[in-house]
């Protein structure tokens, strides 16, 4: 169910023998950064024309900010230990993390398949240290017992029915399609997407294990490198993107692995879900911009190909609202 995703049907052998990644390897160190804590669990509704972005994107780049930060541990730990070898990792290697994590006692899998740590929630990055040394956890650092229970608000949330438990199917996951999908987007998923220009967070919005809890201090501690006052993007300026213009306004994110016709495409998407919210003269511009893009030959073949599904859209809830609008009995022309 990985979709386009090539990558994550190969290296099976590294993935379930991390001594692949380092010869000799006996156990992982595993880390976990919060980039969000459960006072932001629930974003303020955004005005028709931006399109949202995911929490885990909306601050600097996490690959650089904690591997910057293992490498710094990684070689305390090598004068330490000389004769032990060691090799960091955040989405560099194919590990898997999740799974290492939980067994590391860090949380359990929910069953949106996200890490849940049992006070901290589930917006967390993670990453750890391979390592020829053979360590064991600290005492009384168990696994996590399962805290998911009969709850099933994650499945019941996603808008277009991804989750299964403990499963996603990447193929219809928002944060996929926005993200990783490098072809045109089934317009029965597009018209699902909502205001979601860059990844998804409907998942964990919902979890009670990300709801505040004011009683606990640690819900405050959000790595604040994290943080940004950008939480969505103007999505008539995205259009009129350059590759310059995304570049720059990708500088130090986790953005970045998102191209220009991407980004174009998402946004015409979104703007179609949303055009029924806007007004009149708003309206009327976007059709223009999403006309512009549909019809430029410069542009990006796939921002091309979802301007014209997001015009379609357009027209076809056109179509129905003017069908509604018949008197009872009346025939159309």
């Amino acid at each position: 169910m990985h979709g386009e995703m090539g990558y994550l049907a190969e290296n099976n052998d590294k993935r379930t023998n991390p001594s692949t990644i380092l010869e000799g390897a006996k156990c992982a160190l595993v880390v976990g950064d919060l980039y969000a804590s459960r006072d932001e669990s629930v974003d303020s509704p955004l005005k028709p024309g931006l399109g949202r972005i995911a929490r885990y994107a909306r601050g600097k780049d996490y690959h650089k900010l904690i591997k910057k930060r293992l490498v710094k541990l990684l070689l305390e730990l090598q004068e330490e230990y000389p004769d032990a070898a060691f090799k960091a990792f955040v989405d560099t290697a194919p590990l898997p993390e999740r799974e290492l994590a939980k067994r590391a006692g860090i949380g359990w899998v929910g069953k949106h398949t996200l890490i849940i740590h049992p006070r901290l929630g589930s917006y967390m990055f993670l990453g750890g240290i391979v390592m020829t040394l053979d360590a064991q956890n600290p005492p009384g650092v168990k696994r996590v017992t399962d805290h998911c229970g009969t709850c099933t608000r994650c499945i019941d949330a996603c808008p277009t029915e991804a989750i299964t438990p403990y499963r996603v199917d990447a193929r219809r996951c928002i944060s996929y399609l926005t993200i990783e999908h490098r072809s045109e987007i089934d317009p029965q998923l597009a018209s699902r997407m909502g205001d979601w220009v860059y990844g998804c967070d409907v998942c964990q919005e919902v979890c009670p294990h990300n709801s505040p809890k004011p009683s606990d201090v640690l819900s405050e501690g959000a790595n604040p490198a994290y943080r940004s006052e950008r939480d969505s993007f103007d999505l008539l300026e995205v259009l009129g993107w350059s590759e310059e213009d995304r570049r720059e306004a990708f500088q130090g994110s986790a953005m970045k692995r998102a191209k220009l016709g991407m980004m174009q495409r998402n946004a015409a998407i979104v703007l179609a879900n949303q055009f029924d919210a806007l007004e009149a003269a708003d309206q009327s511009r976007v059709r223009s911009s999403i006309e512009r893009v549909s019809s430029d030959d410069q542009a990006d073949s796939l921002a091309r190909t979802g301007a014209r599904e997001a015009l379609a859209a357009i027209d076809h809830a056109d179509a129905g609202d003017h069908e509604n609008e018949r008197h009872p009995g009346e025939q159309p022309d």
